[in-house]
């Protein structure tokens, strides 16, 4: 069960963005002993692929912050984030942490399930967030955009921790951001209902 919402904090992570998961996992295992990865995903400890991870998260955090820049970065992370989501569910469950000690076997006889998980946790997440963010942005006219985005990280930020340190409050997590992301929605819907009223009552 531990394992499991670790790697539902990791995917979930990964559908805000796609960089901070893989970066953390990669740094922690290769400089620290708080993770130690599976057989099959060490590569993610390459110091390229780590500089390459760091050079496409900078780029992410700037475009993600820029309005209608952010749209369209969505739109191109709608491949990138679910990719990055199975391969950090898959190597979460199965990787030594300050949480798991000793990882069980989960879906041993069925490799493939975990990333296929991790995809399809972090394509709900993403296509949340991509839904949300123009709402947000049409009702503040894109000032909301860098705000919004660095709530985004910083969640990202978190659940990563959350999901290797205390996995557990993944889950206080992730109500957190549906309320946030029913709010916003709530409070544009309420915005539109009154804008279309006004001009009956003046009449």
């Amino acid at each position: 069960m531990v394992e499991l919402l670790t790697g539902l904090g990791l995917a979930s992570a990964a559908g805000l963005n796609a960089y901070i998961p893989l970066l953390a996992l990669g740094l922690l295992a290769r400089f620290t002993d708080l993770v130690t990865l599976p057989d099959g995903w060490s590569w993610l400890e390459n110091p390229w692929l780590l500089g390459l991870l760091a050079l496409l998260l900078l780029v992410d955090v700037v475009a993600d912050k820029i309005p209608a820049v952010d749209s369209v970065n969505d739109v191109v992370q709608t491949v990138v984030r679910p990719a990055s989501g199975g391969m950090v569910f898959a190597s979460g469950i199965g990787a030594e942490t300050v949480a798991v000690s000793d990882p069980g076997s989960l879906f041993q006889d069925w490799r493939w399930v975990p990333v296929a998980l991790g995809v399809v946790i972090a394509l709900a997440v993403h296509l949340t967030k991509a839904t949300v963010r123009p709402v947000a942005n049409t009702a503040t006219g894109g000032l909301s955009a860098p705000v919004l985005s660095t709530a985004e990280d910083a969640t990202s930020v978190g659940l990563v921790v959350a999901a290797l340190v205390v996995p557990a409050v993944v889950l206080l997590l992730l109500v957190a951001m549906v309320v946030a992301a029913l709010a916003l929605r709530h409070r544009r819907a309420r915005r539109r209902r009154e804008s279309t009223a006004r001009p009956r009552g003046a009449g």
